[in-house]
């Protein structure tokens, strides 16, 4: 019996000692086969010795004979990989660790006191984790799992990649994967020319459009920590993603679109906004882009909003909304 069905099989009889009856369309749909095969692993159980029981009728199904356990419940490498995933199911599938962690979650129940895995299963009827911002199609990522396996074999790979303002390609040491927000990001070490050591750097992992592995494994730096170096990218993508702060006043309305349309600076920029005035206007600091880059997000919150200052970005507002207003009264006045 190949390893696959051994696996498989092993889930179905977890899954009748974890959930009860079944039938076979929905144990097909747990497992991702075809209803014959299921019929056909429960031949096969049944004919090992693992009491299997067929109940007939509307309301039928299959399970397990009653006080019946099994307890081999040992977790593979790659379930057991896969548990820090637990919660965002979807990653997992996207790492190629789904059916892993759909198994190792299934033994782990199996192996858990009647009373713990009943508290278990009470804590996922009430709380669910989705990780992916609102309003935010997934990207695309399907170079995701060749780096995955990079970083977890210690391969470098040579990748190229659509940077904002250079694509080409990029010799890379994968470090580790960070998923923020439903985006994929790869913190790697690349050493650029006229540097004498490499550095560790983030991309994005949506840009990559290819990657090769290479054969030879190297040599983690020492003492590398994941979490303080992404820490560390995510201040330095702030000081360059922002040009300047633009003062506003703006309406109740916009205070509640901006950590919407802005996020973290939104939350900040409303948390330390000035007193109300008589209508409910208050003003806040908030931090931009470029000049180009501000005036598009400004305009989205129309006429909740104005900006105060630097001058320059008011009157660039300016012009874009008499730009505006010139082109629809051209439009009327042609209609």
């Amino acid at each position: 019996m190949g390893d696959v069905r051994a696996d498989r099989l092993l889930s179905l009889i977890l899954l009748l000692q974890n959930r009860g009856r079944l039938t076979a369309p929905e144990l097909a749909a747990e497992l991702e086969v075809s209803v014959r095969t299921v019929y056909r692993d429960v031949e096969a159980l049944a004919g090992s010795g693992v009491p299997v029981v067929a109940d007939r009728g509307p309301a039928g199904g299959f399970r397990l004979l009653e006080g019946y356990r099994t307890r081999l419940t040992g977790l593979t490498d790659g379930q057991a990989e896969s548990l820090f995933l637990a919660g965002v199911p979807g990653a997992a599938r996207e790492l190629g660790l789904g059916a892993e962690l759909a198994a190792a979650q299934l033994k782990l129940r199996a192996a858990l006191p009647a009373e713990l895995a009943e508290r278990a299963e009470r804590v996922a009827e009430r709380f669910h984790l989705d990780a992916p911002g609102w309003f935010r199609e997934s990207e695309p990522v399907p170079q995701l799992a060749t780096l995955a396996r990079a970083v977890w074999e210690q391969l470098p790979a040579r990748a190229h990649y659509r940077g904002w303002r250079r694509e080409g390609e990029r010799e890379l040491w994968p470090l580790g994967l960070v998923l923020k927000g439903g985006i994929w990001y790869l913190m790697a070490l690349r050493r650029r020319p006229g540097e004498e050591e490499r550095q560790v750097r983030g991309y994005r992992v949506a840009r990559f459009t290819g990657v090769r592995l290479g054969d030879e494994r190297f040599e983690r730096p020492e003492g590398f920590e994941l979490a303080a170096h992404w820490e560390e990218f995510t201040r330095r993508l702030a000081a360059h993603r922002f040009h300047g702060v633009a003062r506003l006043r703006i309406s109740p309305r916009a205070a509640r679109l901006l950590p919407m349309f802005f996020g973290a600076a939104g939350v900040e920029a409303v948390a330390a906004a000035g007193p109300e005035d008589g209508l409910g206007w208050r003003v806040v600091e908030l931090p931009v882009e470029s000049r180009a880059i501000a005036v598009g997000d400004l305009l989205r919150l129309g006429e909740d909003a104005e900006v105060l200052g630097p001058p320059e970005l008011r009157a660039a507002v300016a012009e874009a909304v008499h730009g505006l207003a010139r082109r629809y009264a051209r439009e009327t006045a042609d209609g």
